[in-house]
């Protein structure tokens, strides 16, 4: 009799203890999952045939080798339920701390509401395992989750402290283009979330977003420094593989011309075919993904058409949406928009230093390998400009002659045209590559006179200007970041 305990007891204790079974995410969610008529077109069961390009972005989240997963994205491709279905796998399947990070608080728990709740109640796994009813005796809260072997909190990419809790093994980001730039003074959300996985070996990175601005769009950031897969379907005609391209889309018979063949098939012909992830850098174990509503089993090809042409119609920042939420991809200025021939029909000269409208000069210096550039800016209400002074100083910047110079400028006086002078109100210079010290002891020694550090910082939504820091070996140098509009990021 105490023999058969035993056998039973041990028995229990090795299904407690063994590793859950191989299962993908798609697996899971073919077995397990149900849709839910509030955050669904297509109530019921789930089923990964239907859009099934989400198969491979899912399993390779849950492939070993993979650490890191970034899908790029347009609207109507189901990102939302690939974060579900990722989140439901690891509650029911294989337990561990996770995050879900959405740009904000109020939108994490819009999520949790819209779309976490109806999962976890239509799920008939995830309701036995999360307690949602919210009673009393519940320990779950809107922003947090408990199931037995881990947790899920939802937090705000705006909120440094929810960013800064305990450590997880899984960060979900959705819509990373749409955080903030700095979560308080702590830096780079997306950044933070991520440090709390480094306890884990087995760590598990998912981004996922549609794009916004090309050169300061994050989501497009990380997909360049992935394996960059793009989804292809085989060619009606003749089997060739290709991803949808709008460029090959033709308007009037509603269909896509193939890139070898040169045939053109309609939406449904395209849509009936194979298709298959084709990486670009199939070495780079960092999984990228890119995907547009043209493959969408949720939106149709005519309607995607007629849309183009409203957005083109309706001007440029309905076109940009159009670009960010159709296509997926990040909108880049057509710099043919600017005519250089408006632009030179607005110049004209000025009799003296300083125009009229002028109320301060500020200079800005550019520190190169061989020289200096300093450009002085005039500065008018309403934040008109007018470009006063440039030059340039050639030297040897190890030595202190070319500073000396630079000092003895930025004193000079510039004269309007009653006789009057102004001097520069304040200077900054760039300390971002170029004898970083020499420009840090330049500025250090002149604070008085309103004379700057600063190192760019490029990212849609960054401050003008952020708080100095203290930066050199001793400290005592103040240093501000300046936010720009393009480029990438170089310091926070």
């Amino acid at each position: 009799m105490v023999k058969q305990k035993t056998i039973k007891l041990f028995s229990k204790i090795v299904k407690l203890l063994a590793p859950p079974p191989e299962l993908t995410i798609s697996e899971w969610a073919d077995e397990n999952r149900f849709l839910s008529a509030e955050s669904s077109a297509e109530r019921g069961k789930w089923n990964t045939d239907r859009a099934p390009y989400q198969r491979g972005i899912m399993d390779a989240i849950t492939d070993p080798k993979v650490e890191e997963v970034v899908v790029m994205a347009s609207a109507q491709v189901g990102k939302s339920e690939i974060i579900n279905n990722t989140i439901g796998y690891y509650v029911a399947h294989d337990p561990w701390p996770i995050m879900l990070v959405q740009p904000t608080l109020d939108m994490a728990e819009a999520y949790s509401k819209d779309r976490l709740a109806p999962m976890i109640r239509d799920t008939p796994v995830l309701r036995k395992i999360i307690d949602n009813d919210g009673s009393r005796k519940s320990n779950n809260t809107l922003l947090r989750k408990e199931f037995p072997g881990g947790h899920l909190s939802l937090v705000g990419a705006n909120s440094a402290a929810s960013l800064a809790s305990r450590p997880v093994r899984i960060v979900l980001a959705d819509e990373v283009d749409r955080f903030p730039t700095s979560a308080g003074n702590e830096g780079d959300p997306l950044t933070l979330a991520q440090k709390r996985t480094k306890n884990f070996w087995n760590r598990k990175k998912l981004s996922v977003s549609t794009p916004t601005i090309a050169n300061s769009s994050r989501i497009e950031d990380e997909y360049k420094d992935s394996s960059q897969h793009r989804w292809h379907v085989s060619c009606p005609c003749c089997g060739y593989f290709q991803p949808y391209v709008w460029e090959r889309i033709k308007h009037e018979a509603v269909g896509m011309e193939c890139e070898s063949c040169k045939e053109v098939s309609t939406e449904a012909e395209w849509k009936k075919r194979p298709g298959e992830w084709i990486a670009k850098y199939p070495e780079n174990m960092k999984r990228g993904f890119h995907i547009n509503a043209l493959a969408s089993p949720w939106e149709t090809w005519d309607n995607i058409i007629n849309e183009y042409k409203k957005a083109k119609k309706a001007g440029t920042e309905r076109y940009k949406t159009w670009i960010n939420t159709t296509l997926g991809e990040a909108y880049e200025e057509d710099k043919s928009e600017h005519k250089q021939e408006e632009l030179l029909n607005r110049r004209f000269e000025y009799k003296c230093d300083v125009p009229e409208g002028v109320l301060l000069l500020t200079a800005g210096v550019d520190v190169q390998d061989d020289r200096l550039e300093v450009e002085v800016t005039g500065w008018g209400l309403n934040e008109t400009s007018w470009g006063i002074n440039y030059q340039v100083f050639r030297g040897d910047l190890t030595q202190p002659a070319i500073w000396n110079q630079l000092d003895k400028y930025l004193e000079k006086q510039f004269f309007n045209a009653n006789g009057e002078g102004q001097s520069i109100t304040a200077t900054c210079m760039d300390s971002g590559g170029h004898f970083t010290d020499e420009v840090y002891k330049f500025c250090k020694e002149r604070k008085h006179r309103r004379i700057y550090a600063i190192k760019g910082v490029g990212r849609e939504g960054t401050a003008y200007i952020n708080s100095p820091k203290k930066v050199g070996r001793k400290k005592d140098t103040d240093l501000y970041s300046i936010g720009v509009n393009y480029g990438k990021d170089l310091i926070y």
